[in-house]
């Protein structure tokens, strides 16, 4: 996990956070080794800004994975307490990652907290409501 936390600690270097200046890097761990990479990239119209998840998850997904590849997904901010990710993230978490995926927090201590990802939007809303 250190070398994990290492690449998420660099990859945070590259957020484009000019207006909230709270800079989030994503990394998704997929079951056989491979990582994709994810930050937060604001915008001046907030509403086309992406957050660090979903853009590891988008880039995943992009190149073919599926929610049954995704062991984890790790989620670092530089700050001392955790932060947990926002609804928006958690809904498509909820969707595309399987309910038993790990959601790991990690903060500048290089400390971790880990969740389950069902945990984290209970009643989620999915394709079996539509």
């Amino acid at each position: 996990m250190e070398k994990i936390i290492e690449r998420l600690i660099h990859n945070l270097t590259h957020a484009y956070a000019p207006y909230s200046r709270f800079p989030v890097s994503a990394i998704v761990e997929l079951k056989d080794g491979r990582l994709f990479q994810g930050i937060n990239v604001e915008n001046a119209a907030y509403g086309l800004a992406n957050c660090a998840e979903r853009s590891a998850l988008f880039s995943a997904y992009s190149e073919g994975v599926r929610k049954e590849d995704i062991q984890r997904i790790y989620i670092y901010t530089d700050h001392d307490y955790f932060v947990s990710p926002c609804g928006s993230c958690r809904q498509v978490m909820r969707e595309l990652m399987e309910p038993e995926a790990e959601v790991v927090l990690v903060n500048n201590t290089k400390a971790t907290k880990t969740f389950i990802n069902r945990d984290l939007l209970p009643f989620g809303f999915s394709k079996e409501d539509l």
